[in-house]
């Protein structure tokens, strides 16, 4: 599908505004005729016969013609403007939700500055398009077919003099296209690496700092940013090679009516209010011709943007509700993992991974890095889907469940930790926006956050700077597993959660965590041995499989792998 024809479609109802707008659009141009016409009258009518009768009224109508043709350009500039904002809005708001509904795929298909440049200067290219280059399009189309039109009837002769040049701007403008169509798409890529690159900065800016880069990244921003403009360059001598030619086509339509022109007032075939008819519309004609490179690079410019928007508009998540999907109310906790498997681009991530959990218990999963522990609880989750095998939260699969109610039930405390740009309590009650203050307080005491977050000059109102700034590790490590709390869960999942937390720390959150005032099932992701103290059953896991399980008395007596990592830890203590 064209963009055009995309665009035409994605606006609906609100088309009518824009068809409303474009009217008065053409009528506005077309009203540019009416004066020349009656300023023949006058001088023809009025003032070569010397009869003044006719004065008074041909200057109060070519007043109230202007009058009316700048109250419409008026109204119709309001119309374009509040048209193309409120249809803007609205893709806006729909690749918002569309990028809010996706799943990792996605995400890792899109980077984030790629995203952030089609929802801004993407969406922007569109409006400029209908705001603009739609009316001016219209606009010198009924104004060129208006006024030929109009000269052909004073004096067809001198009106086909000036047409004959048409056919030379049309191939050009051809021409001009074929070039910078491939430009514009290439200009595009530019801007979103550069995009891109500056996203990274400011999200990776400590791990600039913490290893002194910032000279490397300057000289990576800087070669990005050299390219962007070589490109934009290279697109505007190619722009600056065509309009020459065409500002001079057009300035040959004046040469054409004083030459000719004149030869026909001379020898009496023009009269002279005919010929200023000619001399005054000429522009009418010009203008348009010099128009038509600039509109011909911002139509070029508007295709690329809408390429981009129309590639995020038209991605289908692959993780979505099933038909009649089951809401669920509030699980017992039951979890089953039967022979689940996940391939992620070609490489096997889990393999044949089989274990129940009952209400209520805890279960710890240990393993190196890159053994697949993330993934095995982002299947329970749905942020992936098994490859083969099945995933049962008491006895349904969990692809019966709708994702808003599936995940309302499980509490997630994540390895990356993210804290929005709000109060302390605002983060804590992030999942129930209706949490009151003494409920905010009850999940941090449990999380150990309360100490110091009371410590802070205003508590849980302090502001809490983007993605966490301002609060070490353990703070943030703390303050998101309060947030998981706070949903009341009844699956529990901490990946890594008490990592950068002391010893003391991590036991009084086990035993707060043993002494919940709500029934839950705990999924406790770790690499030290110390996090399972109490589990019920502790999976160790190896390339993706699960190569242990048992409990804390039974591996050690196993000697394998969860014995040879304990003695790592605690046999020299």
């Amino acid at each position: 599908m064209s963009p055009i024809r995309w665009l035409w479609n994605d606006m609906g109802k609100k088309r009518v505004r824009l068809i409303i707008g474009l009217i008065l659009t053409a009528i506005s141009a077309g009203t540019v005729i009416i004066n020349p016409m009656l300023a023949q009258r006058l001088i023809d009518d009025v003032i070569t016969p010397g009869n003044t009768a006719l004065l008074p009224r041909l200057l109060i109508t070519m007043m109230v013609v202007q009058i009316v043709r700048l109250s419409l350009r008026y109204l119709m500039v309001v119309i374009m403007e509040l048209h193309s904002t409120d249809v803007i809005t609205d893709i806006r708001r729909r690749m918002y939700d569309i990028v809010q509904n996706q799943d990792y795929h996605f995400l890792g298909q899109f980077r984030t500055g790629n995203l952030m440049t089609r929802m801004t200067s993407d969406l922007e290219m569109i409006r400029h398009s209908l705001a603009w280059i739609s009316y001016q399009f219209v606009d010198a189309v009924v104004l060129f077919a208006s006024t030929l039109i109009f000269l052909l009837f004073i004096n067809w002769q001198l009106a086909l003099s000036l047409a004959v040049i048409t056919p030379f701007i049309l191939f050009l403008s051809r021409q001009y296209i074929k070039r910078f169509r491939p430009r514009t798409m290439l200009l595009r890529e530019k801007l979103t690496q550069l995009s891109t690159k500056v996203t990274e900065n400011i999200e990776g800016n400590r791990v600039v700092k913490a290893f002194a880069r910032e000279d490397y990244e300057k000289q990576q921003f800087e070669k990005h940013n050299a390219d962007y403009r070589d490109t934009s360059y290279e697109n505007a001598l190619i722009s600056a090679q065509y309009q020459p030619v065409l500002e001079f086509f057009s300035q040959v339509l004046s040469v054409i009516t004083l030459m000719i022109g004149g030869i026909f007032l001379i020898k009496g075939t023009m009269t002279a209010g005919q010929y200023l008819s000619f001399s005054s519309l000429t522009w009418a004609l010009s203008n348009p011709l010099r128009m038509l490179g600039m509109l011909l690079a911002d139509l070029q410019r508007f295709h690329a943007a809408a390429a981009m928007i129309i590639e995020v508009l038209e991605s289908k998540a692959s993780i979505v509700d099933c038909p009649d999907p089951i809401k669920l109310i509030r699980p017992a906790g039951r979890i089953e993992f039967r022979h689940v498997n996940l391939a992620i681009n070609g490489n096997h991530i889990l393999k044949d991974i089989s274990f129940k959990a009952e209400p209520g218990q805890t279960i710890g999963i240990l393993g190196s890095t890159g053994a697949g522990k993330t993934a095995l609880v982002n299947m329970l989750i749905r942020f992936y889907e098994p490859s083969s095998g099945e995933v049962f939260l008491d006895g349904v699969n969990v692809n019966r469940y709708t994702l808003s109610s599936l995940r309302r039930r499980i509490g997630l405390a994540m390895q990356e930790i993210f804290l929005f740009s709000d109060s302390i309590a605002g983060n804590i009650a992030y999942g129930r926006t209706d949490l009151d203050r003494d409920s905010v307080k009850l999940r941090a005491l449990q999380a150990d956050a309360a100490h110091f977050i009371q410590s802070m000059e205003n508590g849980y109102d302090t502001l809490v700077g983007e993605r966490g700034v301002g609060l070490s590790g353990g703070q943030r490590q703390r303050i998101s597993l309060a947030r998981a709390l706070a949903i009341k869960p009844a699956v529990l999942v901490l990946d890594d959660t008490t990592s950068s937390v002391d010893s003391e720390t991590e036991h009084y959150i086990q035993e707060q965590l043993q002494n919940l005032d709500f029934p839950c099932t705990k999924i406790i992701i770790a690499g030290r041995i110390s996090s399972f103290r109490g589990a019920d059953l502790i999976l160790v896991m190896d390339n993706g499989r699960i190569v242990e399980r048992g409990s804390h008395e039974q591996l050690l007596a196993n000697k394998g792998f969860y014995y040879h990592i304990w003695t790592l830890q605690y046999a020299e203590r």
